[in-house]
């Protein structure tokens, strides 16, 4: 499954304008409900409000990834949308949202789609990425920035897993091992893990 198999065309707004997050949370579930992925939009938006209560979803670098995972949902979805003016979203970093992703789970044992969600996270952090979907001008070019961005990751993956492994160099042979978890969320726990795995690449670390 790939992170295209979740997003619909018909989920995606490139000139989202809400006047503030309640108006941005609802507009997502709208979205959302366009796919067909929803039992109860009502519960849905619920359940998204319940989470924000908890803690905001607005990461930082003007992304938020309001989540739910309940029975509302019939079917794991994503819905996107580019606020060009920015929203505020009670972001960690103080600054307004411009790219929001909604995450629908269903309440079931399956989880195929965490594995699609996880890459979704990890793309992300990169700005070249994010800015791109920014500009993007159609959906169906929103779709193709996302489908191309994972192929090329899944090659470099798939590379990588097909290399020797390299002995680390001698000044650097201590190994980190970090855990990352969010009690509630589901593509936070990529993101900082993504964070932490940049960190120590920066600082020479494994």
């Amino acid at each position: 499954m790939r992170i295209t198999d979740l997003l619909a065309r018909e989920s995606i707004a490139l000139s989202g304008a809400p006047e503030n997050k309640d108006a941005a949370i609802r507009g997502m579930a709208d979205l959302m409900e366009k796919s067909g992925r929803l039992h109860d939009r009502q519960a849905y938006i619920d359940g998204l409000f319940a989470r924000e209560e908890e803690s905001t979803t607005a990461v930082g670098e003007g992304i938020a990834i309001p989540h739910y995972k309940g029975p509302a949902v019939s079917r794991p979805g994503l819905a996107a949308m580019v606020v060009p003016d920015g929203v505020e979203f009670d972001s960690v970093d103080g600054q307004p949202v411009t790219l929001i992703f909604a995450i629908a789970a269903p309440d079931t044992r399956e989880n195929v789609h965490l594995d699609v969600l996880s890459k979704l996270s990890v793309l992300l952090m990169d700005e070249a990425f994010t800015e791109s979907l920014r500009n993007a001008k159609t959906p169906e070019e929103f779709l193709k920035i996302i489908d191309r961005t994972e192929s090329s990751r899944d090659d470099d993956e798939r590379e990588k897993a097909e290399q020797p492994a390299q002995a680390a160099p001698q000044a650097r042979q201590v190994r980190l091992l970090g855990v990352t978890g969010c009690p509630t969320g589901i593509a936070h726990t990529f993101m900082a893990a993504e964070g932490l795995e940049k960190a120590a690449a920066r600082a020479g670390y494994t």
